[in-house]
């Protein structure tokens, strides 16, 4: 079966959840055997792991004929794309799009990030998709995430294949329940052009359903499952400190519910001072966040480390005695189920999508700071209590493998090619 899939980020260049997320899935599905997957994203680098999947750039895909020839083509993009395949998607364009701003090669260039013309990136990324999907073969489209849900529509009309779209987070997670409309616009129209959609969690298909008034036949759960660690990933440095580290990991957004972790942290020290609180990551929250630590009198037990990745998101998360996601709404989470791997105890929001699935880690409800605060207080304080949360979450989280859910995600698939 060959699927054609939109995504917005693919490793190692990830921004979040949801590239870790895509890649995991891919693979998984590529194990199960029998798959040949195109995976579209704005911007390569080159540096991506290919052999279970056939990467395309947008930004190398002509949407303006221009006449160069192979060698110069070799040379421009040559690292990221085979240039007979450049040849065979400008012999596909559809449209005269010399009004929009393109290169020497007559391609759009794409940040491959979150920029401020965001809305303005999607709409390129439809248009690109209309030359992709009158070139390469496919059964099936899969659109991952609202940015690629235009592309996903668009590669639906041009081919008369069937849609499946992604919801790794709505705007109502991702705004505390006030959806900026133009978001909301844009998943609403794609799920309703969807002829199935899948939610990482059940959490996630109540608000497709409920919110979005989509018929619940139409909406199948997969969670998320997490990739096996590299022996490199398992032994990086190790920096434990004298002191107990707890550790926050994620954007520091109002989704995640950073200001929870720093009440929870006042809480802690109040009773226990040789404990240090880590908010590892960046966001719109984060000078909020140090001048409430400092308003706390905590400042001193804080570090504030920036965005991680790569090897320092493991490095950290070695050094961390406890982990903490007090997410406000997380339509799943695949960060705890990183912290398990590394045999870190964790607590999580009830709000959570993890929640669904994982039983060894401790559960509360994001707002209640206290009984976060007596969960950090009992791992840090009792060996046995810390021990048990690690041995049998390290056990638990090995079983939840890409492969598994990329099945679920292939029977989705016959389900709907078989309609």
């Amino acid at each position: 079966m060959k699927a054609l899939m939109f995504g917005w980020e693919f490793p190692p260049h990830i921004l979040g959840g949801l590239g870790t997320a895509s890649y995991g899935l891919t693979k998984g599905m590529w194990e199960c055997g029998d798959m040949d997957i195109t995976f579209v994203i704005p911007k390569p680098f080159g540096d991506e792991e290919k052999h279970f999947a056939n990467i395309i750039g947008m930004s190398q895909v002509p949407i303006v004929w221009r006449d160069v020839d192979r060698q110069y083509v070799q040379d421009r993009i040559g690292n990221v794309m085979d240039p007979d395949l450049y040849y065979r998607l400008r012999d596909h364009i559809y449209a005269d799009f010399n009004y929009m701003r393109t290169n020497d090669l007559g391609c759009i260039e794409f940040s491959g990030r979150y920029p401020d013309n965001l809305v303005e990136e999607i709409n390129n990324y439809s248009i690109c998709a209309g030359v992709i999907a009158r070139t390469v073969d496919f059964d099936i489209i899969h659109s991952h995430d609202w940015l690629t849900y235009p592309a996903g529509i668009h590669a639906k009309q041009v081919s008369g294949k069937p849609l499946v779209i992604h919801v790794h987070a709505t705007e109502f997670d991702r705004s505390r329940g006030k959806p900026n409309p133009t978001v909301f616009g844009i998943e609403k129209d794609g799920m309703n052009h969807a002829d199935h959609i899948i939610t990482v969690s059940n959490l996630t298909r109540d608000t497709v359903i409920n919110h979005y008034g989509i018929d619940p036949a139409k909406v199948t759960t997969v969670h998320n499952a997490v990739t096996p660690l590299t022996p490199e990933q398992l032994n990086v440095p190790e920096h434990k400190s004298k002191d107990k580290v707890v550790t926050f990991l994620g954007r520091i957004t109002m989704q995640k519910g950073p200001e929870y972790f720093v009440e929870t942290a006042a809480k802690v020290l109040k009773n226990n001072p040789n404990v240090r609180f880590v908010m590892a990551g960046s966001g719109d929250m984060m000078n909020k966040m140090i001048l409430l630590a400092a308003e706390r009198g905590i400042a001193d037990r804080f570090h504030f480390p920036g965005f991680q990745k790569g090897a320092q998101v493991y490095e950290m998360l070695k050094a961390s005695d406890v982990y903490v996601m007090p997410s406000v709404s997380e339509p799943f989470g695949i960060s705890p189920l990183e912290a398990m791997q590394m045999g870190v105890p964790s607590i999580i929001s009830k709000q959570s999508g993890c929640a669904e699935i994982l039983t060894n880690v401790i559960k509360t409800d994001y707002w209640d700071i206290d009984a976060m605060a007596d969960a950090i207080n009992s791992i840090v304080t009792y060996p046995a209590m810390y021990n048990q949360l690690r041995e049998d979450g390290l056990a638990e989280v090995n079983r939840i493998t890409w492969d598994k859910a990329g099945q679920k995600v292939i029977d989705i698939y016959n389900k709907v090619l078989n309609k």
